[in-house]
């Protein structure tokens, strides 16, 4: 587990200690392991990780299968489980959550349902730190990031508040991924492999982080990557994002043209439309212009107010304009209209703070 995730070490006798707590996040090997160090015998290990993953325990002390006195034995050994701090539910079924953690900080997550699936938006950190100038998670500052365990905490309680299997996962939640890789990277294996979410149901977005799209592919992840581009030109995505004035915008999509030679798979680009300010049929062309020839797909989001802007969602015909002049450019392109938007859940509503 990263430094960041809470532990605590397992005393036992004669055998090599491995510290694995809070136990969600582990794997089954790790658990087996670990119920070995207890004098247990390794199958315990498969039930134990069956009554995290599948049954969605909070405490040891509740696990039945388990004798009363082992139980009583490592009843302060945690599990990692937030605990529900506020709930709130839009008119079109989408689910904010709000969760504390063990440390009293609040996090959000975003529960949304369809017919045939159901998504989760998970953050990565407690805030953000890159400050985009229309985002509310941004607004609020950066404390830190989260461990594993307390990203993959979101997909299960998602999943036992709808009582429903989650189909897929998005990182698009509070939270630059890319700064917080080693625990990202520990919850997509956990999330695929213990809670068993293919990794073609992953999307992890990115501001884009010098470097670190690159290292990503490396993984050979099989996870869609989704980059927050919302500009055409350096000068507006200066505007938009502080950091994009250490990171122009050229290097940006070099990257993301290495990100599809390297793992062979197309990169999706993500573009709030402002009314006014990058949605004009200028701005789609020279978009269209930079992508032409790139495996990619453009997301467009009609902007989602926050209280601290004043930015306006495009009209219809704008958003329509935009979209036509990328489709006739030879461009991938949908529109994204976010769920959630009467609970403060969708895309760039995200604050830690009850409302």
């Amino acid at each position: 587990m990263s430094a960041n995730s809470a532990s605590a070490t397992i005393n036992t006798p004669q055998i090599a200690q491995i510290s694995i707590p809070p136990l969600l996040g582990a794997s089954l090997e790790e658990l087996t392991v670990w119920v070995q160090q207890q004098k247990q015998p390794a199958y315990r290990g498969k039930q134990l990780h069956d009554w995290i993953y599948n049954k969605g325990v909070r405490h040891l002390n509740d696990i039945s299968a388990f004798s009363k006195q082992w139980r009583a034995e490592v009843a302060e050994i945690p599990i990692g489980r937030s605990t529900l701090h506020y709930r709130s539910v839009a008119p079109d079924g989408t689910v904010k959550y709000l969760l504390r953690l063990a440390d009293g900080e609040i996090i959000e997550a975003v529960g949304i349902p369809s017919s045939n699936r159901l998504t989760v938006c998970v953050s990565t950190q407690i805030g953000c730190p890159m400050a985009c100038d229309f985002c509310a998670t941004g607004k609020g500052g950066y404390k830190r990031n989260l461990a594993r365990h307390e990203i993959i905490d979101q997909v299960l309680t998602v999943q036992e508040d709808f009582q429903q299997r989650v189909s897929h996962v998005v990182f698009m939640g509070m939270g630059e991924p890319l700064l917080n890789v080693d625990n990202v990277l520990g919850a997509i294996k956990s999330i695929n492999k213990d809670v068993g979410i293919g990794q073609r149901s992953l999307t992890l977005s990115t501001v884009g982080i010098r470097d670190r799209i690159r290292q990503l592919a490396e993984h050979q992840l099989q996870v869609t990557l989704a980059v927050s581009l919302h500009a055409s030109n350096q000068a507006l995505r200066e505007q938009l994002i502080p950091s994009a004035h250490s990171y122009k915008i050229e290097e940006l999509l070099a990257e993301c043209r290495e990100y599809v030679e390297i793992t062979g798979r197309r990169v999706s680009f993500e573009y709030v439309l402002l009314a006014g300010v990058n949605d004009l049929p200028e701005h789609a062309l020279e978009l269209a212009k930079r992508l032409r020839g790139f495996q990619s797909h453009v997301n467009l989001i009609p902007y989602n107010p926050i209280s601290e802007v004043d930015y306006k969602r495009p009209n219809s015909d704008r958003i329509s304009a935009f979209l036509n002049v990328l489709k006739q450019q030879n461009i991938a392109v949908s529109v994204r209209y976010s769920r959630g938007l009467e609970a403060d859940a969708a895309c760039g509503q995200l604050r830690t703070s009850k409302k």
